[in-house]
């Protein structure tokens, strides 16, 4: 019998605090550091609306189709539109259900936001309005519960303990399906604008983290602990290992290649933080950055695509690498699962066909709704003269930064 554990629900609270910390205002900062001057409040306002509007999808029936009685293995059964039936006193695990929506939504506002960062300084504000919505409904919603809800993939036995395929690959491989979408910006050289408004917004991701990873087992618990331990770490030996690639390639530490380390390492350890032990987290950490600063200073480049701020080449290339991990150093000893390591190399197999599918899918998805709309909306991209001018005077008629007041 399933009952109620104040604990649990104090210590999901609290991460669901954190996850909303994330969403705003970390990412806002984060992103909104690394843009031009001219963008910034367009950057901000990006992941602002798309967390207000995956909030009132989630809770009017997202949540319901995510995480509903599973049907043949691909979205879940709509039965509390608006939330209705569920009791204040009905229980998910040992906490309260509508608890769990709201720890839910964080991570489908959260996800929205992070493909913003592919987009900024060409996407008009109303084609972006429309967008969330519908790749909500089309992307997130189908994925999470293929994942989480009780879909084929979780039949299958993939693992993601916080996202690294629902949250970091969805969102950075839509990024780049927009982004191809919306071709190059006029001006490809993004310096940014205020490092220290970046660097305030990775601080508080990596603070936030901690509740991203350690409350999605949950419960207030031991394998809480060991989640926020590897993450930690994970990403210490992100933010020093990019520092190392920093100082042998151009000869210095860069503040911002530590904070992307940092960030990748993060990225990284989400889908393993319930499932390996610090020598899995201090690999894993290590590999991270690497594979997404080949993927940022290597690939974009000999391939032509602008994903502006690198949702791709750091959410989804790390996301990527984590989920695989995953299968590799999954032990007993943490969680329930067993990986290549721990004498069972077909969790590898299934966590690449789950990779594969939230690859495939949410790309192929993602780009269509972007094309449907750029061909019925007479361009889902600026105006030139907005682009270059920049889009917080053109789009919004306000200045970050009033010198003359």
């Amino acid at each position: 019998m399933v009952m109620f554990n104040a604990g649990d629900t104090a210590w999901i609270l609290i991460c669901t605090l954190l996850v909303l910390l994330m969403s705003i205002p970390a990412v806002a900062f984060f992103y909104g550091g690394l843009s031009k001057r001219k963008n910034v409040l367009n950057t901000i306002f990006l992941s602002f609306i798309a967390f207000s509007i995956v909030s009132i999808i989630w809770v009017i029936f997202g949540y319901q189709f995510a995480f509903g009685s599973d049907v043949y293995g691909l979205i879940g059964s709509p039965t509390n539109f608006f939330l209705k039936g569920i009791a204040l006193d009905d229980l998910t695990e040992t906490i309260p259900t509508l608890l769990f929506v709201m720890f839910q939504c964080a991570f489908a506002g959260l996800t929205c936001a992070i493909i913003s960062g592919a987009l900024v300084g060409r996407m008009k504000t109303k084609a972006w309005v429309i967008f969330v919505p519908i790749w909500a409904c089309l992307v997130y919603i189908p994925i999470a519960h293929w994942v989480w809800g009780g879909g084929w993939l979780m039949q299958m036995g993939a693992l993601d303990f916080a996202g690294g395929a629902v949250v970091h690959i969805n969102s950075g491989i839509s990024a780049l399906a927009v982004a191809i979408v919306l071709g190059k910006r006029k001006d490809t050289t993004l310096i940014p604008h205020n490092l220290g408004y970046a660097i305030l917004g990775a601080a508080l991701l990596w603070f936030g983290w901690m509740g991203f990873n350690g409350g999605s087992g949950l419960a207030a618990d031991g394998l809480a602990a060991n989640a926020i331990l590897v993450s930690n770490i994970s990403a210490a030996v992100g933010l020093i290992t990019w520092t190392i690639i920093d100082t042998y390639t151009i000869g210095k530490p860069t503040v911002l290649g530590a904070i992307s380390g940092a960030i990748s390492g993060l990225v990284g350890i989400t889908p393993a933080a319930g499932f390996v032990d610090i020598s899995g987290a201090l690999v894993i950490g290590l590999i991270s950055p690497i594979v997404s600063y080949l993927a940022i200073y290597y690939l974009k480049p000999k391939l032509g695509y602008d994903d502006a701020l690198d949702a791709w080449g750091i959410h989804g290339v790390s996301g990527i690498w984590g989920a695989i991990a995953t299968g590799i150093f999954a032990t007993p000893l943490i969680g329930e699962a067993s990986g290549l390591l721990y004498g069972n190399p077909n969790q590898v197999v299934v966590q690449i066909i789950s990779v594969i599918a939230v690859i495939v899918y949410s790309f192929v998805v993602s780009f269509i709704i972007a094309k449907i709309l750029d061909k019925t909306m007479g361009g889902i991209r600026v105006e030139n003269y907005e682009e270059i001018g920049g889009l917080d005077n053109n789009l919004h008629k306000e200045s970050a930064y009033n010198f003359n007041s």
